[in-house]
């Protein structure tokens, strides 16, 4: 956008390469955005919305397909609603970029790590050949959160710049959990997935109403993680920053009613063990009985009516969210207070931010991508114009 403008850009990366943590994302197949109408998408960034919705209105899911496709990329819904390149692949489609970005004027500098900037604006930074000093007339800076640290985004930048600008503290985004599993169940069940389950946060995890979602998650040698935790990791991780503690309830077996299940559990047993009468009646077997062991007690698992209530809302505690640089995302960063409406830090004229570095988060599924491409898209744009003028 700044190069379409007539501006001219230097692009400065930490790495040896750009794009690193762009190409870990196509390792699921790189899920650019989603199908689902403007109203439903917005309301996915949650208690930003009303900020993200003025970068979507100039730069929605539509413009990122168009994108895509202006680099002879073609993309694709899937059953979920997700929106991937055709291939599923992002290898080929950030070769395109770079090459479209080099043949227009861009000049890439790797292996420069931004290690301060001035008040006017001038970047530090370090490189191989020793520290280095830009003095740009125009600075987008674009240092993303701190998850996956190895590839580039170490959340460093927070603390060179906090001086200068108010930032929320990054915490996890899209995150797992850590549960007290015992070492016996952590043995035998650890990186198996609990499918086909309902999976509800509670009144009082939020102050917003209570989530319930259906899916699978899946569990881990230190607690729980997958795609229906991580929706819910916002409320979760807040729950236990104020509670020191968060607690899901599972269903297990969302086709059957507690009284069907009181019903067929009523059968007569016979010689059958208590495992296997509990898979011959009511289909629960494996990683969820294993589930059931663990956190039943033992005088509960034979008495009907509690062993079918804890099958329809088997209790999960969570003791904390996982570091921070594990997660798929942060949530946290420059405080939009900070910013004014073209997204350049109001206490330093001429430097403009976008991406994740900013306060706000979201669920996987293609919108952490969009809301980045559509910040960028501002600042570019925002920066190039305030060089006009």
């Amino acid at each position: 956008v700044a190069c379409a403008a007539g501006v001219t850009v230097d692009v400065y990366e930490g790495k040896g390469s750009v794009g690193r943590k762009f190409l870990l994302a196509g390792k699921g197949g790189l899920n650019l955005t989603h199908s689902e109408g403007f109203a439903a998408f917005v309301a996915r960034y949650g208690n930003r919305r009303n900020d993200i919705r003025a970068w979507l209105q100039s730069f929605d899911s539509q413009a990122v397909c168009d994108w895509a496709q202006g680099l002879n990329v073609a993309t694709m819904i899937g059953t979920s609603g997700r929106i991937f390149p055709a291939d599923l692949k992002a290898a080929p489609l950030l070769r395109r970029w770079v090459r479209r970005l080099r043949d227009s004027g861009v000049r890439f500098h790797v292996n420069h790590c931004c290690v301060g900037i001035s008040p006017e604006g001038h970047c530090r930074f370090q490189t191989p050949e020793g520290e280095a000093i830009v003095k740009p007339d125009a600075t987008v800076l674009a240092l993303g959160g701190g998850s996956w640290p190895q590839l580039g985004s170490d959340g460093a930048w927070v603390e060179w710049l906090r001086p200068r600008v108010d930032i929320a503290p990054l915490q996890p985004s899209n995150c797992g959990f850590d549960v007290e599993w015992t070492p016996v169940f952590t043995q035998r069940f650890a990186g198996h997935p609990v499918k086909s389950v309902i999976v509800s946060t509670g009144a009082a995890q939020s102050a917003q109403a209570a989530q319930t979602l259906q899916g699978e998650f899946v569990i881990t040698a230190n607690g729980i993680e997958g795609s229906i935790i991580y929706a819910l990791s916002a409320a979760l991780r807040d729950t236990i920053a104020r509670d020191g503690a968060a607690e899901l309830r599972i269903d297990l077996a969302p086709a059957r009613e507690r009284e069907r299940l009181e019903k067929e559990l009523s059968q007569p047993r016979g010689k059958r063990s208590f495992t296997e009468h509990v898979r011959r009646t009511v289909g629960i077997d494996g990683v969820k009985m294993g589930l059931l062991y663990e956190i039943v007690p033992r005088t509960d698992l034979l008495d009907i009516h509690k062993f079918a209530t804890a099958i329809k809302s088997l209790p999960i505690k969570l003791a904390r969210a996982r570091p921070i640089e594990e997660a798929i995302s942060t949530a946290g960063g420059i405080r939009f207070d900070a910013l004014d409406e073209h997204l350049m830090i109001r206490s330093m004229p001429g430097v403009f931010c976008a991406g994740e570095m900013i306060d706000w988060e979201a669920p996987t599924g293609g919108y952490l991508l969009t809301a980045c491409f559509a910040s960028g898209r501002i600042s570019g744009k925002s920066a190039a114009q305030w060089l006009s003028e």
